[in-house]
């Protein structure tokens, strides 16, 4: 039998809904979680996956289906790295195998997908949120339902959290907030003697008898009240030396952990009581990142995303050479970094995500993982930059996104020199809606006061980053893609780039290609192939989106009459948007412009090369498009035309 084979005889075959392991018997509980884990195991190693958070948190999931009563109860997954085997009981295991995959199952909880996802996830810190806004509906409408939210330790270092806590602690609505801590190790002291204290104290009965001595107290005339507070200083005395959730304690919330997180007995035990309990209440419970696969245990930053590996060894599949644009981003960082003291580097909790994990090793002090909490990122960048340091803030493209306001009013209203190296920008592929930077150009390229570029390979990756080091008129903002480069050679000297110019890589009468980033070298692919057709196409490595090289663009526009912009962005507001923009206030003759790009639309999850062609983002996808337009064109020839957008 096969690694992949499965037989009747597993339990996992008889779970379809989540009533099916409420049916179990506690003691098949164990055997159920190792099951999940060889299921996610088996999955993740051929197509990759989120894989050592999902393997830490089986048992805690298993015994929140085990206590409450889902789909009418609901489960708000922070984040949602930590949802698979949530996936697996749901009723999605025949599924599973397509995770991830082209027309399969999303890597996150997805409202569309499942009745059991209530609230679609991808950015962390959101649970707390959602899950109160939930609980604030069920109130208002009188119903009676449960809502949990379960949020990764990680997820709290996200200012969204602590809003919410601080909310929920005002509302007092009857909410459970699970905090999964996997960076904790499990001491003895958390194993059976703590679970104990829990159940005991989580009881509804010992939290009756508490409320019943305390009103007891308050009654005895003179001096019941100052026995009451007596009482309670020195309860929350003990408390401060010996109980790790007084902070939350403090925001309104009733506090019961830590737990042992594998222990599925005791999470049962005190799922029972607190669901019993009123208001809000945090259950603190203690996981380990990789749990039950030794690999992913020792190395749980590799394999929180991770791609095709060998499951016996561990050994993750590489792709032979070129290097990835975050490696080269990194490696670049640090060589600029040793010639330029006021080079810092900052990430929100993507030291190996960003290609940041050497710069930190070199420079200690000049590096700043400052969780995930990007619009603090982007501030702290701002008032760093304004004393005379040059910051760097390597961060995917989606998650800038949550710190919109601070890049408009803290960098760019300032002119405060900030660099944002924005990984993975465009198509991202199998991670799906939530992290495609399909919207980087056109929420940046309207903001005053910042320059806004994306390179055509790896070697003017390190171009641009010189070039932005040393740019000291106000912030500057790059936009590369996710995976492998050109396989370019690399420059042992680095020489920088002119502010808003473009290059013309091929010439040729017919048509005008203004190409950008990674759609550049697809282009160059295109024109070889319209050749072949007897059609002549100028090629344009455009580079800069602000400022737009409007001497180069007006120069070639006027000897051509189709012009093509590619861009991997959505088209509205995007590169496409802005030559149109730039021809039409220059007036005159215009040509037929015709810009492809991504429509307004949430991209799917898939691979990129799939995805690329489907929006006509490859060489013949935007061959296609050239000649569409010079067919346009010529229907319509002795005519004058206004520039038109055009996106499939």
């Amino acid at each position: 039998m096969t690694e992949r084979q499965v037989t009747k005889r597993r339990i996992l075959d008889r779970i379809d809904a989540p009533e099916d392991v409420r049916r179990l018997e506690r003691q098949d509980l164990p055997r159920l979680a190792q099951e999940i884990r060889e299921e996610i195991l088996a999955v993740c190693s051929e197509a990759g996956g989120h894989l050592a958070p999902s393997l830490g948190v089986v048992e805690l999931t298993l015994a929140l289906h085990y206590c409450f009563d889902t789909p009418r109860d609901k489960f708000i997954w922070d984040v949602g790295h930590q949802a698979y085997a949530h996936k697996l009981v749901t009723g999605r295991r025949k599924q599973f195998k397509t995770l991830r995959q082209e027309g399969g199952l999303s890597g996150f909880p997805r409202r569309e997908e499942s009745i059991y996802d209530p609230f679609g996830s991808g950015h962390s810190g959101t649970s707390v949120s959602a899950a109160l806004g939930m609980a604030e509906a069920r109130d208002l409408r009188g119903d009676d339902y449960k809502v949990v939210a379960i949020i990764g330790d990680g997820g709290l270092t996200a200012g969204m959290a602590f809003e919410a806590l601080n909310c929920a602690g005002e509302l007092q609505r009857d909410l459970i907030v699970v905090v999964n801590d996997n960076e904790m190790s499990i001491s003895k002291s958390v194993g059976a003697v703590s679970a104990y204290l829990n159940r005991i104290m989580t009881g509804h009965r010992v939290n009756r008898f508490r409320e019943d001595i305390k009103k007891f107290l308050e009654e005895i005339p003179g001096i019941g009240k100052s026995v009451v507070k007596i009482a309670t200083q020195a309860e929350e005395s003990l408390k401060g030396l010996v109980v790790p959730g007084i902070l939350f304690e403090e925001l309104g919330f009733q506090y019961f952990g830590p737990l042992d997180g594998h222990h599925i007995d005791h999470l049962i035990d005190t799922f029972r009581n607190v669901k019993k309990l009123k208001g809000p209440i945090l259950v603190h419970v203690l996981t380990k990142k990789g749990k039950g696969y030794p690999p992913a245990e020792a190395n749980p930053d590799i394999f929180h995303g991770v791609g095709r590996f060998e499951r016996s060894t561990g050994r993750i599949h590489e792709n032979s050479s070129p290097p990835t644009y975050t490696q080269v981003f990194g490696k670049t960082l640090v060589e600029l970094a040793q010639a330029d003291k006021r080079v810092v580097a900052i990430t929100a909790a993507m030291p190996l995500g960003t290609g940041l994990v050497e710069f930190a090793a070199r420079f200690p002090d000049r590096f700043y993982d400052i969780g995930i909490a990007e619009q603090h990122a982007v501030t702290f960048a701002a008032g760093l930059a304004l004393e005379g340091l040059r910051p760097v803030v390597a961060i995917y493209s989606t998650f800038l996104q949550r710190a919109y306001d601070q890049v408009v009013h803290d960098v760019c209203l300032q002119r405060s020199p900030v660099i944002f190296a924005l990984d993975r920008g465009g198509i991202v592929g199998e991670d799906g809606p939530t992290h495609q930077g399909l919207f980087d150009l056109s929420y940046l390229r309207h903001i005053p006061r910042l320059v806004l570029m994306a390179p055509k390979d790896e070697n003017e990756l390190r171009r641009i980053l010189a070039t932005a080091i040393q740019y000291e008129d106000g912030p500057l903002a790059f936009r590369y893609p996710r995976g492998k480069g050109e396989g370019v050679p690399l420059d042992k000297e680095i020489t920088l780039l002119e502010i808003g110019k473009g290059e013309v890589l091929r010439e040729g009468a017919d048509a005008l290609l203004l190409a950008l980033g990674s759609t550049v070298y697809p282009s160059l692919e295109a024109a070889a192939l319209l050749e072949q057709d007897g059609i002549q196409v100028t090629v344009v490595n455009s580079r800069f989106v602000v400022p737009l090289d409007e001497e180069l663009i007006g120069t070639l526009t006027r000897h051509h009459r189709v012009v093509v912009t590619v861009e991997e962005n959505v088209v509205a507001g995007g590169f496409g948007s802005a030559v149109l923009e730039f021809l039409h206030t220059r007036g005159g003759r215009l040509p037929r412009v015709s810009c492809l790009g991504v429509p307004a639309r949430f991209m799917e999850h898939g691979p990129q090369g799939v995805l690329r062609k489907r929006y006509r983002l490859d060489p013949e996808g935007i061959a296609q498009q050239v000649r569409t337009a010079l067919q346009q064109g010529t229907s319509h020839r002795g005519t004058s035309h206004h520039g038109k957008a055009t996106a499939r």
